[in-house]
């Protein structure tokens, strides 16, 4: 029975998330390891800094004891109340516990020399004053007074050996803490040091592990732009690595090895296309044509008009006010259309045919449109494009407000500026983005209404016979905050005087 052979996994095989982690946890732990060390050498030089006054600490404690044995002392031999006794017991043990941490040992030491010599000089205080209270118990004044002078001059020596010994340590503890203090800034200076070497080590061991990432992907970025340039000659080392970049390496050839050919294809295939769109445009022009002799030859406008007269009168006759109007508004609406074709008409007329409009889809649309208007009555005779406010308004109501939740509101503002008419329609819908505006303005739109359901003069018709009546560009411009904050088209034409094209005041 032959034994499966383990294939070991080369690191070229390991996928690149795994390679970073890898790179990074090495990092992340000589960083802490680093950082420890430093952490422990700076919490050590701490504790020393901390034990340096801990001397003189002890020295003033025992200091205070001995004075606190003292005043009690004195209590009880003033007093002699149980009372003050036990604060002397209280107070004298106090003291013999601190002087435990003293020195009693012959030294060389001058420090503990002198704690040697007040342990042994308090212990005679002590027995000095122990001997006073046993005298005071048995009423021997005499010699408790005696005693206690004797206790104050030792009081007095042991507190000036114990001044003395403070000043040494307090000169000691000072040198010492110098020290320290430039141990700390050594340790400061040194971790500095450690830090911009680990970084360096780190920035190198980052480096190392992800050049086999880097290096390929720079050389896949430098093919792919000579394949750009239109070589199809050149090609990435083969790699039989099994992670992301020898995936991507493998996949690169293979589609270089066929991109010559697509892309010779894909030119065939365009050429092709464009042949048969333009063959369908002729077609479709010569569709729309015959579309419109057809109609032409078969409805005569006369009979048209006659004919919704005529309906408006039978509904008058039958009380259908309602119907009545919206026959006659109709009337006037394709009565304006057939009548001004591609002349020009005054401001008044526009408006009129934007009012019969409206009035026609609310009555379609169950009243959804609101319409207002702010017009500056004395231009209303101005002479202008003929219909060219109804497919601005047209273009609010199906590309913006219709379908919105809310309520659609559209407000016309006309008005005078400097020798100028400036003409605003305002919707409140779904607003364009900066690339559709730039497509409306540009001309290339496109017709995006339905024959069913338009008037079929759209924006780009709007913007053509703008620019061929008065001879200039950019006369139309449309701003929109985005999507859903509505639109506003702002039309800044000439106010042409003179002849009869002039506008009465």
């Amino acid at each position: 029975m032959k034994m499966k052979t383990v294939k070991r996994k080369r690191w070229e095989d390991i996928p690149l998330a795994r390679k970073v982690l890898i790179a990074v946890g090495i990092i992340t732990l000589l960083l802490f390891l680093i950082d420890s060390l430093l952490y422990f050498q700076v919490n050590r030089i701490i504790e020393k800094m901390d034990t340096v006054y801990s001397s003189n600490v002890n020295m003033t404690e025992i200091s205070e004891a001995l004075d606190e044995v003292q005043d009690d002392l004195y209590s009880y031999l003033s007093v002699k109340s149980s009372e003050s006794l036990e604060d002397y017991y209280r107070s004298e043990q106090a003291y013999r516990n601190l002087l435990g941490r003293l020195n009693y040992k012959i030294t060389s030491n001058p420090a503990k020399l002198l704690e040697r010599k007040i342990r042994k000089m308090s212990n005679t205080y002590l027995k000095v004053t122990e001997e006073a209270v046993t005298a005071k118990r048995g009423r021997n004044v005499e010699k408790y007074k005696n005693l206690y002078e004797e206790t104050q001059n030792l009081y007095g020596y042991i507190n000036s050996y114990i001044e003395e010994l403070n000043s040494q340590q307090f000169r000691n503890n000072s040198s010492s803490y110098q020290t320290l203090r430039e141990a700390l800034t050594y340790l400061e200076i040194s971790s500095l040091v450690i830090m911009i070497v680990m970084m360096g080590i780190s920035i190198a061991i980052l480096y190392l592990f992800t050049k086999e990432m880097i290096v390929p992907l720079t050389n896949l970025a430098e093919t792919a732009n000579l394949v750009g340039q239109g070589n199809f000659s050149v090609k990435m080392p083969e790699t039989d690595s099994l992670d992301e970049v020898g995936i991507v390496t493998r996949a690169f050839n293979t589609m270089v090895e066929s991109l010559e050919e697509y892309i010779i294809r894909t030119k065939e295939s365009m050429e092709k296309e464009q042949q048969m769109m333009e063959r369908e445009l002729l077609m479709e022009n010569h569709l729309k044509e015959a579309q419109l002799r057809f109609l032409q030859s078969q409805i005569n406008p006369h009979f048209l008009f006659n004919s919704l007269n005529a309906g408006a009168q039978l509904a008058m006759m039958e009380d259908a006010e309602k119907t009545c109007v919206f026959v006659e508004k109709m009337a006037d609406f394709f009565r304006y259309n057939v009548k001004k074709g591609m002349g020009d008409a005054s401001l008044a007329e526009e408006v009129e045919a934007v009012e019969n409009y409206i009035y026609i889809l609310n009555v379609r649309f169950a009243g959804d449109i609101h319409f207002t208007k702010e017009i500056d009555q004395g231009i209303m005779e101005c002479r202008v494009p003929s219909m060219i406010l109804q497919p601005i308004v047209e273009n609010a109501v199906n590309h913006g407000i219709r379908n919105i939740e809310r309520e659609g509101k559209i407000h016309l503002e006309i008005r005078e500026e400097e020798e100028k008419i400036v003409i605003c329609v305002r919707d409140n819908g779904k607003g364009m983005s900066r690339e559709r505006i730039e497509e409306v303005l540009s001309g290339h739109a496109g017709n995006g209404e339905e024959q069913s359901d338009s008037t079929g003069i759209g924006m780009n018709n709007v913007i053509s016979r703008l620019e061929l009546f008065y001879d200039r560009k950019g006369l139309m411009q449309i701003y929109s905050g985005g999507l859903d904050q509505g639109t506003e088209v702002v039309l800044t034409i000439p106010k042409i005087t003179g002849g009869e094209e002039a506008c009465t005041e």
